[in-house]
């Protein structure tokens, strides 16, 4: 019978319920290896551009200004909940329903009135802000454009106008990574790193460093990797003091002024203050120019020094065998370890 209704497009049944509050924080893969995020703590109205071994990404601000590596979290938040249910064998559907409360307590955020507002702001510029890119999600390439958020709606409100609960349609992008189990998990002092850069450098620290005890990192790549607009010498500074204070949850940072490369480890287990409690290899000179070159030649598509930091890992694991050319090692290795897959 007709009713001369328009169709209930949105039952509750095609909503997710975040409401898994042991939930582990999970980041997806791709915004962890690429910069989509600003680092700045003011509106940035720039039109980023990077590419990168194959991936290319423009994104663009709305008014309000780019999404910011903290108005992520929000992201962070919808993607571990929707990863715990997976992993629970419940139902999920890329639109979520969430409490705004459960989202900033869960991020390590104070439950103000300010932050209610702040929180608001994040989601208008995560909805606002569009990228471009060809990288790759789910196994799958494609050229498209599209917001971090497809929409969002506050669904109840308090009488002062403070968000309750809160609807959320994630991209058909970042849908299809976590149905893929494209995602890391992440420390949860993660929340606890105040500066933009700190985060940034985790990211890349996790994406790199979770299966191996180091990354070797030039400092030029890293500074096109982070995003950072600030120049490379102000960017050393900032690592400089960074692998200074020594706080990032799980990695140590030690700088190579010689070679201009950043290397990172991970924290042996059981030390609290960090010192000196990494292990770093030692023993292999750092790759030229002309070597990397040619693994990318043999690589087309891979992250060279993801490569060459698992080929040193490889070599630790291997005893630290004697190489006459490490250069020919690294290049055969790579050979293998495409053909490999």
């Amino acid at each position: 019978m007709n009713s001369g209704l328009l169709p209930d497009r949105h039952p509750q049944g095609d909503f997710f319920v975040c409401d898994i509050f042991s939930a582990h924080p999970k980041d997806d893969l791709a915004s962890m290896e690429h910069p989509l995020f600003s680092l700045s703590t003011r509106p940035d109205l720039r039109v980023l551009s990077y590419a990168h071994n194959g991936a290319e990404v423009v994104v663009t601000p709305s008014v309000r200004g780019l999404a910011t590596i903290h108005d992520k979290d929000i992201l962070i938040y919808c993607i571990s909940q929707l990863v715990a249910a997976l992993n629970a064998g419940r139902d999920v559907s890329r639109c979520l329903r969430l409490r705004a409360h459960d989202l900033l307590v869960a991020t390590n955020r104070d439950t103000s009135g300010d932050a209610y507002r702040r929180l608001r702001e994040a989601f208008e510029r995560l909805a606002g802000t569009r990228i471009t890119t060809n990288i790759v999600t789910g196994e799958v390439e494609t050229t498209r454009g599209f917001g971090m958020i497809e929409e969002w709606e506050i669904l109840r409100h308090t009488r002062g106008g403070r968000m309750i609960s809160v609807s959320v349609t994630l991209s058909d992008w970042l849908y299809r990574a976590v149905l893929a189990r494209s995602v890391l998990t992440l420390s949860r002092d993660y929340f606890r790193l105040r500066k933009p850069l700190e985060r940034r450098i985790y990211e890349l620290a996790r994406k790199h460093c979770g299966r191996q005890s180091e990354w070797f990192v030039s400092m030029a790549v890293l500074h096109k990797k982070s995003g950072a607009a600030s120049p490379l010498r102000v960017f050393r500074k900032m690592l400089r003091d960074m692998a200074a204070q020594n706080h990032l949850p799980g990695y140590e940072l030690r700088i190579d002024e010689a070679q201009d490369m950043l290397h990172v480890a991970a924290r042996r287990a059981g030390h609290k203050d960090g010192k000196a409690d990494a292990v770093f290899m030692s023993g292999l000179p750092p790759l030229d120019a002309a070597t990397l070159g040619k693994a990318r030649s043999h690589a087309p598509g891979w992250d060279v020094h993801a490569l060459e930091a698992e080929w040193r890992a490889h070599w630790l694991s291997t005893g630290r065998p004697h190489l006459r050319s490490p250069g020919a090692a690294f290049i055969g290795w790579v050979r293998k370890r495409v053909s490999s897959g």
